[in-house]
């Protein structure tokens, strides 16, 4: 339903995304890469493809990937970039590939019960000390149906947990949107290195 809901809904949300700033995210993941230049990056729930494009402008070599049959021919035709269309649930990825892995606001909607699964297979497609980066909306570690798309939502002290059984190390968290109070930032943006 949550991958029907996106399909339908593609256009719209390819405008009403288009000009959202993510650059304090792609920073921070792109500050804890340490292999030589240019990085293979994969982007986990790329949308239409806004980010690929920046990662490309950038000089690195950009892989989307997404659930979403619209969004991953979008995300092709405006990017120029390779796109897999992957369900989160049945990924199927190369070992090793990936000097970072950028997953912004899309672990969200992976029940719990197959996250850590999930995780590692995320890990797997990294390179030795590659980096991962995670956005989600944080609350208190609730999950279910929001409309039709399905959500979990984990408070900081769950994430860290979930990100360390799985084999990461904790390089920085921050909240979004940076500059306003605590309980005006419902986003916890984490990066991590594979241990």
């Amino acid at each position: 339903m949550t991958l029907s809901d996106y399909n339908e809904s593609a256009e719209g949300f390819r405008e009403g995304t288009r000009d959202h700033d993510v650059s304090q995210n792609i920073d921070a993941l792109l500050r804890h890469i340490q292999s030589d230049k240019p990085w293979q990056i994969l982007d986990v729930g790329c949308g239409p493809g806004r980010d690929l494009k920046t990662f490309t402008a950038l000089g690195h070599i950009a892989t989307g990937l997404d659930g979403s049959e619209r969004f991953a021919e979008m995300a092709r035709a405006d990017s120029g970039c390779a796109v897999l269309q992957q369900n989160f649930l049945e990924l199927d990825l190369p070992a090793e590939r990936f000097d970072g892995v950028f997953a912004n606001a899309c672990l969200f909607h992976i029940p719990n019960q197959e996250l850590p699964r999930v995780l590692s297979q995320l890990r797997a497609s990294l390179k030795p000390g590659g980096v991962l980066f995670s956005s989600n909306p944080r609350r208190q570690n609730q999950e279910g149906w929001k409309g039709e798309r399905y959500g979990s939502y984990h408070d900081l002290e769950t994430w860290q947990g979930l990100l360390t059984r799985a084999g990461f190390v904790e390089l920085e968290h921050y909240y979004r949107p940076a500059g306003l109070p605590l309980e005006q930032q419902p986003w916890l943006a984490s990066v991590w290195r594979k241990a």
